[in-house]
């Protein structure tokens, strides 16, 4: 069964590009009907935030990534990772080391100073020195002093470390707490992970990560490193550019299934498909897939993916969702309405200014519409307009049209000598639809109030 994970540190909020590398995750596991599991690395207990671990949790609600069972806490998991650390220096794998901060200052110094990479000499490696009375010793494994770390890695191919590059590096600080790769390589091989898609900053971690699993006998999973999201000119993501909290997106009126669909195309691609419903995304995601290289955050592409979303979602969903962004008036033709609406919009915030501009009577008025539009005449013909709608029984765009036509016949006037005057007296600027369109989205009724309230 392919098992996979997605491990935040609730240290900060969970960003698109962590969204991402869990949506992969989530789809390769639900696509060969295996295990997605959720871990929170909360090790760093002068670090972790409540705020953001509820901020995690409220991201996977909404975009609808379930998992398996419950969630797992590092922070209730120490006992176990101490086992862990016994097990290995009572197997002479792992040892303790006195050296102080100030020797290992120096011993980097000198190694600068002499042209090397600075690094552990693994001086209490053999056990020659003795402890040292009152200093708390580390703990490090015993990593290979000489070969080659290899793994084939499912995005980039096949790597390969020298030993050398290595030193041996801490599993256990001096106050007892486990480090991350140490407490990861435990949890991933305890909870039966068998291949973990991450970001490639953690690409450096994977060769001491396999000497970790070695040296506890685990099975190695299979890693797919995927390459980050980059912002504008090629630089990593800023908040700026589109690295904002998961939940922002929400408040900026994306829909989470839009959301999905623009992050599953930053880096991996089905020919020329852009638009994917989850069965789709389950169906063809494959991460052998993955890009190698790095994908560029395009707010124009999500802004689209998201308008093409909004245009397939029911209306009464739509109403639901718009009760968020201060939008609860629909007028006398919602499916009109929205029809219109949605033809411009790109976000529920979009949606809502414009259904408001429509369906809210104008508090006030564009006044460089009302200096180019409004002069003596134009209020002559909005005052003629205003009495043929209340002679008539018009209710749909088709009705008003022919109300338009004749009003228009009869003062041998062209469309834009009443069409610009009353925009700007039904909704306070010069967009909107068609007049017809607004006039029965509004209603006749209101629409006569608002054009007697802006002749006042």
């Amino acid at each position: 069964m392919i098992v996979t994970r997605f491990a935040p540190s609730p240290t900060g909020f969970l960003h698109i590009g962590g969204l991402r590398t869990a949506l992969f995750s989530w789809l390769w596991a639900r696509k060969n009907n295996g295990k997605f599991l959720l871990r929170i690395e909360d090790t760093d207990l002068s670090r972790n935030s409540e705020e953001a671990l509820q901020a995690i949790l409220e991201a996977f609600d909404w975009v609808g990534l379930n998992y398996d069972g419950e969630v797992a806490y590092q922070s209730k998991r120490f006992d176990i990772y101490k086992e862990y650390v016994k097990k290995l220096l009572d197997e002479g794998k792992a040892y303790h080391c006195y050296m102080s901060r100030e020797e290992l200052d120096a011993l980097r110094e000198a190694q600068q100073a002499a042209g090397e990479q600075p690094r552990y000499d693994g001086r209490y490696r053999d056990g020659k020195l003795a402890a040292v009375d009152g200093v708390e010793p580390v703990v490090r494994i015993k990593a290979p002093l000489d070969g080659v770390i290899e793994f084939d890695d499912g995005v980039k191919g096949g790597l390969s470390f020298g030993a050398k590059e290595l030193d041996d590096f801490i599993i256990a600080r001096s106050d007892g707490t486990p480090t991350y790769n140490f407490v990861v390589v435990i949890d991933d091989a305890l909870m039966g992970v068998t291949e973990v898609i991450r970001g490639d900053d953690h690409t450096s971690n994977t060769p001491k990560q396999i000497v970790l699993y070695e040296a506890l006998g685990f099975t190695i999973p299979k890693f797919y490193h995927v390459p980050m999201i980059l912002g504008d000119g090629g630089k990593k993501l800023s908040k700026r550019d589109g690295a904002a909290d998961v939940m922002e997106y929400k408040t900026l009126g994306y829909l989470p299934e839009a959301l999905l669909n623009f992050l599953v195309r930053l880096g991996w691609s089905n020919g020329d498909q852009e638009l994917f419903s989850i069965d789709e995304m389950l169906s063809l995601f494959d991460p052998s897939g993955i890009n190698k290289s790095a994908s560029q955050y395009n707010l124009e592409k999500l802004n689209w993916i998201n308008g093409e979303y909004l245009k397939k979602t029911p209306i009464a969903r739509l109403k639901e969702l718009l009760k968020d962004f201060g939008c609860d008036s629909f007028g006398q033709n919602e499916e009109l309405l929205f029809k219109n609406a949605l033809e411009r919009a790109k976000t529920l915030v979009d949606l809502a200014a414009t259904i408001n501009s429509m369906t809210n009577a104008p508090t006030s008025y564009d006044e460089a519409a009302m200096a180019k539009s409004i002069n003596d005449e134009a209020k002559e013909i909005l005052s003629g307009f205003t009495d043929t709608l209340k002679a008539c029984s018009a209710k749909d765009e088709h009705e008003f049209k022919g109300v338009i036509d004749e009003f228009l016949a009869s003062r041998e006037l062209k469309m834009p000598r009443l069409g610009m005057p009353i925009r700007v007296a039904l909704t306070g600027s010069t967009q909107s639809p068609s007049i017809n369109e607004l006039l029965a989205i509004i209603g006749r009724e209101e629409s006569i109030k608002r054009l007697e309230s802006f002749l006042k």
